[in-house]
């Protein structure tokens, strides 16, 4: 399955990793793990995953090729938004070398 990738810079990985899930988990299938530092969301075009790392939240979002920038932009659009003061850059990177969307809080009263 067609996936991207991205690295996400902080020292909070995992706040922002449940954070993430317990607000998508309002409207999809969405799970965080304290004890493994792992998440799952689950959409109506593919899947996300969390990894929260000692200095960085890894994301993977999978589906099919024309999937990929929507799934990008609701994970991306939403982690920014949650970390606006800590200044989270998300840099996407696909499995087929195309760049992928980058998002940063372009905001600064957000």
């Amino acid at each position: 399955m067609p996936r991207s990738e991205a690295r996400v810079a902080t020292d909070r990985p995992g706040r922002y990793a449940k954070q993430l899930t317990a607000h998508m988990g309002r409207k999809i299938e969405a799970v965080y793990s304290e004890e493994t530092g792992r998440g799952t969301m689950v959409f109506g075009a593919g899947t996300a995953t969390l990894e929260a790392q000692p200095d960085a939240l890894l994301l993977t979002v999978e589906g099919e090729r024309d999937k990929l920038p929507g799934l990008e932009d609701v994970v991306g659009r939403h982690l920014v938004r949650f970390g606006a003061r800590d200044e989270l850059v998300i840099e996407w990177h696909r499995d087929n070398g195309e760049p992928g969307l980058v998002h940063r809080n372009e905001d600064p009263e957000a």
